[in-house]
This record gives C-alpha cells, sequence and structure tokens, in this order.
C-alpha cells in the first residue's frame, strides 16, 4: 500500500511542477494587452481560459486607455490557476484593403543624425572636437546656437563660418534632450573649420504597402522602421513623400546573401506623404490610390493559426500577386515588436524566381482565413525561405494611435 502511495505522491508532485512551470512559461509568453472587435470576447485556444476579474460573474473593470475602453481581464490555466491579468481594448472591427504594391520613399529626418565620430589635423595635432564635446553616434542634433538644422549643408555652414568660436549644441539621445559645447578647430589640409562629424539628413528606398483605408486615406506599410545605415537607428521623420515605383528585376536570394527586389521610381511625382516612422513600419496618406485588391476584416492576432497563408507582394511591374506561405510559429507575447511570426514560403513559383522572401517586400500583407493578419517584416539570411512577419493589429493600432 505504502508502494503506491509513493508513486501516486511522486506523480502528483510531478503534476505540480508541470503546472508552475507551465503558469511561468505562459505569463512570459502571452501579451499584457489584448484587441478584440467591438461586441466580442477574449478567446484563446489551447488551456488558457480568460475570465474578467473577479470571477466568472462579476464585470471587468474597465479603464479608458486613449480613446477606447479597455477591460482588465484574468487569465487562467484550465480555468482555475491563475496566470496573470491582461488588459483588453475593444476597437471597431477594422475593414481595410491589403496591398501589396510596391512603393518610394523618400524621408527628411527631424533634425540630422550623427552617423560617424571622426578626428582630422590641426596645428595642435589630431583632433576631434566632437568626440571631445561627448557627442555620440546615432545622436540626432536638433539646432546649434539656437538656429533648426535639418540638412547636412545647415550644419556645414554654421560649422565652417564660426571662427572658432563655441557653438552650443541641442540634441536628442535616446528620446532626452542635452546640451553639449563644442569648439571648431581649423583643418591643416585646408584651412577649414571642422568638428570631426560625419550626419546624414535623409533617406529612400522601396518597400511594399501593407494596407490601406479609404475612408481616411491613411496607410501603412513596411512593416518595419526606415533605420540609418551606419547606426542602425530608426531614423527621426521630419517629413517624406511616396512615389510610384515598378519592379524591374529580382536579385535571387540564398543562404547568405539576402536577395532584393530591384526597382525604380516612375514618377516625379508625389503619391502621398510620409507621417510616421515607427518600429512598426511607416504611416502616412496617399492621394488618389487606386488598390488591386478588395477590403477584408482584419484579424485579431489571438485568431492567427499556424498553418496555410497567402501573401500579396510585387515582383514585376507595379501589380501584385499571391503566393501561398505557412505560418509556423506565433508569438503572442509580442517580445520583439517586428517579429511576431516565423513564416516560410512554400510558392514553388516565387521561390523559382526570387529564392523566398528578399529585400524590398517587406510589408507584404499576409492574408489567412480571408482576413488579413501581419505582413513580412525580415528574411532569415542563412535560409531565404523563411522570414519574420508583424500581427496586423499592431500596425492597425499604430496608425489609429497616429491618426
Amino acid at each position: 500500500m505504502r508502494k503506491y502511495i509513493k508513486i501516486a505522491a511522486a506523480v502528483i508532485d510531478t503534476l505540480i511542477v508541470s503546472l508552475m512551470a507551465a503558469v511561468i512559461y505562459l505569463n512570459q509568453n502571452l501579451p499584457n494587452n489584448y484587441y478584440v472587435t467591438e461586441g466580442s470576447s477574449l478567446t484563446l485556444s489551447g488551456f488558457v481560459d480568460s475570465v474578467p476579474c473577479g470571477g466568472y460573474s462579476s464585470p471587468g473593470t474597465a479603464v479608458q486607455t486613449g480613446s477606447n475602453l479597455s477591460t482588465r481581464v484574468e487569465l487562467k490555466l484550465l480555468g482555475i490557476i491563475p496566470i496573470k491579468t491582461v488588459n483588453v481594448c475593444e476597437i471597431e472591427a477594422p475593414v481595410v484593403i491589403p496591398c501589396g504594391e510596391p512603393f518610394g520613399i523618400k524621408l527628411l529626418t527631424d533634425g540630422v543624425m550623427v552617423v560617424e565620430v571622426s578626428s582630422f589635423e590641426t596645428e595642435n595635432g589630431f583632433k576631434s572636437p566632437a568626440e571631445e564635446c561627448g557627442i555620440e553616434t546615432g545622436d540626432i542634433i536638433k539646432s546649434i546656437n539656437g538656429a533648426a538644422v535639418s540638412s547636412n549643408s545647415d550644419v556645414e555652414k554654421i560649422i565652417s563660418s564660426s571662427g572658432g568660436a563655441s557653438l552650443s549644441l541641442d540634441i536628442e539621445r535616446d528620446g532626452k534632450s542635452i546640451t553639449a559645447e563644442l569648439c571648431p578647430c581649423k583643418c591643416s589640409a585646408d584651412g577649414t573649420y571642422r568638428v570631426g562629424l560625419w550626419v546624414r539628413d535623409s533617406s529612400a528606398g522601396i518597400g511594399t504597402l501593407t494596407f490601406y483605408n479609404p475612408d481616411t486615406k491613411q496607410f501603412a506599410g513596411l512593416g518595419h522602421p526606415v533605420c540609418d545605415i551606419d547606426t542602425g537607428d530608426i531614423l527621426p521623420l521630419s517629413s517624406g513623400e511616396v512615389v510610384k515605383v515598378a519592379i524591374n528585376g529580382v536579385k535571387k536570394g540564398r543562404s547568405g546573401i539576402p536577395g532584393e527586389l530591384m526597382g525604380g521610381f516612375i514618377s516625379a511625382f508625389s503619391m502621398g506623404t510620409l507621417t510616421a516612422n515607427t518600429a512598426y513600419g511607416l504611416y502616412g496618406e496617399l492621394d488618389g490610390f487606386s488598390a488591386s485588391n478588395s477590403a477584408i476584416p482584419l484579424a485579431m492576432r489571438q485568431e492567427i493559426k499556424t498553418g496555410k497563408a497567402y501573401i500579396y507582394t510585387t515582383i514585376s511591374g507595379t501589380t501584385p500577386k499571391q503566393y501561398e506561405i505557412c505560418i509556423e510559429k506565433i508569438d503572442l507575447a509580442d517580445s520583439d515588436e517586428s517579429r511576431n511570426m516565423i513564416i516560410r514560403v512554400t510558392d514553388e513559383e516565387l521561390i523559382e524566381k526570387t529564392g523566398g522572401i528578399v529585400q524590398g517586400m517587406s510589408g507584404s500583407p499576409i492574408i489567412q482565413n480571408g482576413k488579413l493578419v501581419g505582413a513580412v517584416t525580415h528574411v532569415f539570411v542563412n535560409n531565404p525561405e523563411k522570414g519574420y512577419a508583424v500581427f496586423a493589429d499592431t500596425m492597425y493600432a499604430q496608425m489609429e494611435g497616429i491618426g
């Protein structure tokens, strides 16, 4: 009898440890915030139930979050064991047009970004006034001596005409404002005053439109930010425009070497404006845009399943086509911004022509069960058939917040 009691105790102990491990794992990997459409409740698949705080019979605690009403809901394992309390935000059921068309980006920064700090020869040896005053790569210079700067030429003109007098710089670093005193030095090579700074004021490139709202003319695209090629930091947007692009070639991707869509601007006229460059993509407004696809519902992240899906993307000309993919993994925790899902291209035509996912496809909308679920963001460098994607509900919420 004692033997069976010990076995039962061991089984119970193992079960308790397993449940505790499951609770810890779910607590860390389930998101703190969910979105649901108006009139619906949060429904999760598997062994996790969502119940209003205070029990099944008590209403959840409603709190105001921005322009939407958010309810506090408790997640429970097997409907019994508490996991965590989350915010469930009810939003109007989004219906948008999935795009897949390529677009050109012309972006001007808000201030200028420091991309390199260097030294140069003076009569007193090699010096770097920028380094000496504490300027760092990635800093955003907003103004010099109170005068706003928005271009490389603005900075160069002020420094070269300084005569060596101290300059006061207003700088943004990691979201904080700081001030630096910079003393230009005369360069031995040409007699001009320099500080040892290389800055960038603009960027241009090609991406893919994700979705468009014809009622508001707002669009979302790219799925990830436009970053400086040298620092990797998000470029602060001052202004920007969207121009028409045609894809005229593909550099096929292979293991270790990412591919690329080759294209060019086909019009000098703007087709829209950029309003935000965020961790979740580019946002703005389009004028006279005619989409190739019809409007469909946008899925909340908890509706997405692993398995078959499709992307709209353009690998020739200006018209997107549908290609089959597989969603292999979903990270509901939203722990890595634009890397919420792992996807794999299964369409033989797309693999044959591009090798899978290539640069320029970022923003390609992902459709599953007739709903927009996300957008392509990154390729696996060592396996171009696979890549990452961002949730569509994240991009939509970002757009609504901007608007």
